[in-house]
């Protein structure tokens, strides 16, 4: 687990994906010499078919995380911010976040009579251990954006650490770069940023590619802790396959192949559909004239915390599955 918890590690809210990228280009570049990184910062690594007139494949993971970013410094040297991303606002009190420079700061909250009981992000503040305005603009900036500061940890087979959406994902195209062995169509591995803002980075790369199938690979919530929402999803149980979320139905071809593909090299899978959220293949469905497309989830607790938290068998399932797919293809038999 060693590189999913480095990928994890690594600082890279939304925008600011540049230290993702450079782990991710050193760990394929020995495996896949075609890369390139697009105006946006999408890293692209192309493995062409053998035979003519392959069909393009793409399969994508978003290298980006939720972070924070610095909107005002008061006179006391607290900082104010606003959200990068989906942020549950009761699950950042008291965490600590890193800058791009190093600086650490923690979160804290108002605690007048007035704050209201579920705190607003505009009652938070970022404590950097600055004395005054002065002091905390010479460490930190309007504009500055933040990461939250966890190291990943392992507890037995699963992993537990921040970013896990969607860096999990980012390890399984590496892995499945790495372990490639035949492939019948033109794979493009597409590391995509700014997901968690819009699904920007999908936008641009599938413009560029124009693939006819795509498969985004991205974490997904649980139906399996105390009190959940009903689920028919744990960790544990497989890779999910996806059938709807809440911007993407999944095209039922795509869908149907990965299910058959993982019946018949058994390969532990659930079906997932998912009420609130979705992946990269929202966007990438309705680019030009449209493109197949599919998902696969890592089933993950905790999702946009500082915690998330996943099973490695379920990593591995996700890669044996994509591996079938590159070997394969998507186009029915």
């Amino acid at each position: 687990m060693e590189l999913a918890k480095r990928l994890c590690d690594t600082f890279g809210p939304a925008g600011r994906e540049g230290a993702v990228r450079e782990l991710i280009r050193a760990e394929i570049k020995d495996y896949c010499k075609d890369t390139t990184v697009d105006r946006l910062g999408n890293l692209i690594a192309h493995i062409p078919a053998k035979r003519k007139n392959a069909e393009k494949i793409m399969l994508c993971a978003h290298m980006d995380e939720i972070g924070l970013i610095v909107t005002h410094v008061d006179k006391k040297g607290f900082l104010r911010f606003t959200n990068i991303g989906g942020i549950f606002k009761e699950r950042i009190l008291y965490e600590r976040v890193i800058f791009e420079n190093g600086v650490i700061g923690v979160i804290g909250v108002e605690t007048k009579p007035e704050t209201p009981e579920r705190p607003r992000m505009d009652n938070m503040y970022i404590d950097i251990g600055a004395k005054n305005r002065n002091e905390a603009a010479a460490m930190v900036k309007i504009g500055d954006i933040a990461a939250f500061c966890e190291h990943a940890v392992v507890l037995k087979k699963r992993l537990l650490a921040k970013a896990l959406d969607d860096r999990i994902g980012c390890y399984c195209l590496i892995e499945t770069i790495k372990k490639l062995k035949s492939h019948k169509d033109d794979l493009y591995f597409v590391f995509t940023v700014q997901e968690e803002v819009g699904l920007r980075g999908a936008r641009t790369g599938a413009y560029a590619i124009a693939p006819m199938y795509a498969i985004a690979i991205d974490v997904t919530d649980t139906g399996d802790t105390p009190e959940a929402s009903k689920m028919a999803v744990s960790i544990g149980n497989g890779v999910a396959i996806k059938v709807k979320d809440s911007g993407f139905i999944s095209n039922p071809v795509v869908k149907e192949q990965l299910v058959r593909y993982a019946r018949e090299a058994e390969i532990p899978y659930q079906l997932e559909i998912l009420e609130h959220g979705t992946t990269d293949a929202a966007i990438i469905q309705v680019v030009k004239q449209g493109i197949l497309s599919g998902v696969l989830s890592i089933p993950t607790r905790y999702i946009h915390s500082t915690s998330e938290l996943c099973d490695w068998a379920d990593v591995d399932a996700t890669v044996q599955l994509l591996l079938q797919v590159c070997k394969r293809g998507l186009s029915p038999s």
